[in-house]
């Protein structure tokens, strides 16, 4: 059903505090606390934790986070981070000398330097997309794609501002010349509707905590089929096929469980976090994300309304994602901005020059009013 009205109810958010930072971390749902609540209890009988629980738990999650992207379980890892899906990335795609890597200017820095080390052991180069004027990354980014490219990692959206990528564009134009599509989707998965089957990328990562409303240190790997039978970052005994047999372990598998669970990080069966996870893509499910989108995207067309009669800059609606964005003041910001907005009860981020604004369903327009009364007394 459509999102109808505030979902605050659904989050445990003080009645003084104006939260407008999901894209730092989310408020954690009422349903996900009590989740994880109840998953610590088991583990202190661990005489109640069975072999099984160390495997469906974490299919089922796979089960679920594909039926968010559209993609296949197979298809998914589970992973810890950013990084840690870019290595896996960069450690299975060729670039080499006079190969390019492309990626975006103050892109974060957790999908840049996996690349550098990558390129540092076998050559090629970075090209870096200079920031638009006008937030529309689209054009630029195809521009930057050449004969030479060897991957475009990029995201949906800018983590600074909110500014856009067409990804579906994006991933045409590097297929027509042979390269890879690698995409870090933590500011976007969640907020944004994503299908691999209509961008097709060779990889999809993010973290799951902030748009996926989930728990810190759980994130997602999804890997086209080409890419499976790649190299893991670690040999750990539970990806490995007939890992469900204990008593088996000591009879060594050279073959690995099939898909990409070979990516999936050791200890993966965090009995904590993965009820807790599954319990935040529920509530994305039951929401639907692009009503999701479409009811946050209603707040920050209220910022950038707001913006405008201030003369404060934004990117135009047509290059931004709905979900966040960027407010830039053309005298500059001034400093202890946030600390201030903070002391009175609005939380917000600064990133590079731009106040970020990310609101989520608990919020609505008393909070941008709130907001922009206290940045009338700032800017």
């Amino acid at each position: 059903m459509p999102v109808t009205g505030s979902q605050r109810h659904l989050f445990d958010i003080p009645d003084d505090v104006t939260y407008l930072n999901a894209a730092y971390f989310s408020p954690q749902l009422r349903a996900v606390r009590a989740a994880g609540l109840s998953a610590l209890d088991q583990a202190d009988s661990p005489w109640k934790i069975s072999s099984e629980d160390f495997f469906s738990p974490v299919e089922h999650l796979r089960t679920v986070f594909a039926e968010l992207i559209g993609g296949d379980a197979d298809g998914v890892a589970i992973i810890p981070s950013v990084s840690y899906g870019a290595a896996i990335a960069s450690a299975n795609l060729d670039v080499g000398p006079g190969r390019q890597v492309v990626v975006l200017e103050e892109q974060f820095p957790s999908n840049v330097y996996p690349w550098l080390a990558a390129l540092d052991r076998t050559g090629g180069d970075i090209v870096t997309v200079p920031r638009p004027a006008n937030g529309g990354w689209t054009a630029p980014v195809l521009d930057a794609i050449t004969a030479q490219t060897a991957v475009v990692t990029v995201p949906n959206c800018h983590w600074t501002d909110g500014s856009l990528v067409d990804l579906a564009a994006v991933g045409e134009a590097t297929r027509e010349v042979g390269a890879a599509l690698v995409i870090d989707a933590s500011q976007s998965l969640g907020a944004v509707p994503f299908d691999t089957a209509t961008i097709r990328p060779d990889f999809v990562y993010g973290v799951g905590y902030k748009w996926l409303l989930g728990p810190f240190g759980l994130g997602y790997l999804w890997a086209a089929p080409q890419h499976r039978d790649g190299t893991p970052l670690e040999e750990g005994w539970i990806v490995r096929s007939g890992a469900e047999d204990f008593s088996g372990l000591v009879d060594y598998q050279d073959e690995y469980a099939p898909g990409a669970r070979r990516y999936d990080v050791g200890e993966r069966s965090t009995f904590h976090l993965l009820p807790m996870a599954v319990a935040a893509l529920d509530q994305l499910l039951a929401w639907g994300v692009s009503d999701l989108a479409a009811a946050i995207g209603n707040v920050t067309d209220e910022v950038e309304r707001k913006a405008d009669e201030r003369g404060l800059q934004v990117a135009p609606s047509a290059n931004r994602a709905r979900h966040m964005i960027g407010v830039r003041a053309p005298d500059g910001l001034p400093e202890g901005l946030v600390s201030s907005l903070g002391e009175h009860g609005v939380f917000v981020s600064v990133r590079g020059d731009s106040i970020r604004i990310s609101p989520h369903l608990y919020n609505d327009e008393s909070d941008i009013d709130r907001l922009f009364g206290l940045l009338d007394e700032s800017l």
